[in-house]
């Protein structure tokens, strides 16, 4: 008879090969199934200049697998003659909610961030849109809405009160400072600032509010203050953003370039080409509309009733189609609303979306269907027309400007974005898959929530939100991006 010593080596030896065994059966971190693989497709990195057509496989939300190999998952893409574009991201949308996610899909975009207004409750901003939303996001803390917090503004989204048309007292603009350092040691992205909003806002305030920026290295959203009518040579708001950037050392972002550039556009290009050869940490963006909307209750509005007839008649009320009078214009000041103005000549955007110097971000906001094309078609109208159309742009270029470039702006501040804006191993499964040959706007003034074209598949975190040109019902993949806060 053995002895349990002679019985027990063999078993000993059988478990231990059926334990390096199980894994493999049952799958391990590494080897376990794909939950996604793209196949066939044109793939495009703007970070490493990869261009040619791989596999991708998805795990957990993660590119795990970049090859010319056969990839196997629990779900297939073929995305043959289509491109495999990191997912867009957009620096500056306003409303994110069911409405506005939809429209942003459906133009490509996967992370939607509030960084010019931002809010002046970050954790709140945060806490309300968790586990809801079908695309990722993120926002600032804003000068804005601390602003009109602290000075009890009675405005909605901006100023129509003392925050605009007062200037704050020390006391006032100490609790300014130390609510903007609240939301910055919250996780808020970066600090929003819009002195054309807020225009009672002295120099030194906005010098206070650059500082505390400076202090947590993040990066501040301006809209500059611009001059009506505004006059080709003189940009004393742009110049403005500048000397805080320089003085303080605080990272500038300046908002849509394209609008409150006006006939500056080219000048302001080559100071910001000027002051980043210099070592100043200086970005911008811009929109491809020649026409812009805001709040007509907003301090920017201000002084405007003793325009010239034909001034009013410029202004379109998206909410009935109609371009506005005098009358209408006072009309509707006292109530309140989003109106489209001119911005701009269509060569000065055009000059804007070409340079290598702007990101693409949109700008938008939809309110039940109505608001700007901008917000459903930016993306697909920079593919479309400036870069299928008028070759302005070559196709990886306007990727890295709708990409990649956003997720550098933050990725100091918040490394989340390390991950985003690429496509390679260990990036975040983020994408976005279009037909460059098909790819188009279809929004308008008078319609402006109609879907873009062209965009077959949009994944956040690895889930499709967007399949064969149709959104998904019921995923709600997007996470907060944000900076590292302490619990």
């Amino acid at each position: 008879m053995k002895s349990w010593n002679s019985w027990a080596a063999p078993a000993i030896l059988l478990a231990a090969i059926a334990l390096t065994i199980l894994p493999a059966i049952g799958g391990t971190a590494q080897n376990a199934p794909l939950d996604v693989v793209i196949l066939n497709g044109r793939v495009m990195d703007p970070e490493s200049g990869l261009d040619a057509v791989r596999n991708v496989g998805i795990r957990d939300g993660k590119i795990v697998e970049i090859t010319e190999n056969t990839l196997q998952g629990k779900e297939v893409i073929d995305a043959k003659g289509l491109v495999v574009a990191p997912g867009f991201i957009d620096l500056h949308q306003h409303g994110q909610d069911a409405e506005n996610d939809a429209a942003k899909a459906a133009d490509g975009v996967t992370t939607s961030l509030e960084m010019e207004v931002g809010t002046a409750d970050v954790d709140a901003w945060y806490a309300a849109l968790q586990g809801k939303s079908l695309i990722n996001y993120g926002v600032s803390i804003g000068h804005i809405p601390v602003r009109m917090a602290v000075m009890h503004d009675p405005g909605d989204f901006l100023p129509s009160g003392a925050a605009a048309k007062r200037v704050a007292s020390a006391a006032e603009l100490s609790e300014i400072q130390k609510k903007l350092e609240l939301g910055l040691r919250r996780g808020a992205l970066g600090v929003g600032a819009g002195p054309a909003y807020t225009k009672a806002a002295t120099n030194w305030e906005l010098v206070e509010v650059f500082k505390v920026a400076a202090r947590f290295g993040a990066s501040v959203h301006i809209h500059i203050r611009a001059p009506s009518p505004q006059v080709e040579g003189s940009f004393d708001g742009f110049e403005e953003a500048l000397a805080l950037a320089a003085a303080t050392g605080a990272p500038l972002h300046v908002v849509h370039l394209q609008s409150t550039g006006g006939p500056n556009v080219a000048h302001e290009l080559e100071m910001i080409q000027g002051a980043r050869a210099r070592g100043l940490d200086v970005t911008t963006e811009c929109y491809p509309y020649d026409r812009g909307m805001t709040a007509i209750e907003s301090a920017l509005y201000d002084g405007k009733e003793s325009e010239s007839d034909s001034y009013f008649t410029t202004l379109l009320w998206p909410a009935t189609g109609e371009y506005l009078t005098r009358e209408t214009f006072m009309k509707y000041r006292k109530s309140g609303g989003l109106v489209i103005a001119p911005a701009n000549t269509p060569e000065n955007v055009r000059l804007a979306v070409d340079s290598p110097l702007t990101s693409i971000a949109s700008d938008g906001h939809l309110a039940h269907n109505q608001g700007h094309p901008r917000t459903s078609g930016t993306y697909a109208k920079v593919l479309g027309q400036y870069v299928r159309e008028e070759k302005g742009l070559d196709l990886m270029t306007a990727l890295r400007k709708m990409s990649l470039m956003p997720a550098q702006r933050l990725e100091k501040r918040a490394p989340v974005f390390k991950n985003k804006g690429r496509i390679r191993v260990g990036a975040d499964g983020d994408i976005t898959v279009f037909d460059p040959a098909t790819v188009r706007d279809r929004s308008t003034y008078e319609k402006p929530a109609t879907s873009s074209e062209g965009f077959a598949f949009v994944l956040v975190n690895g889930v499709p939100v967007l399949k064969n040109g149709k959104l998904v019902d019921g995923v709600f993949p997007g996470q907060a991006a944000r900076a590292p806060y302490d619990n």
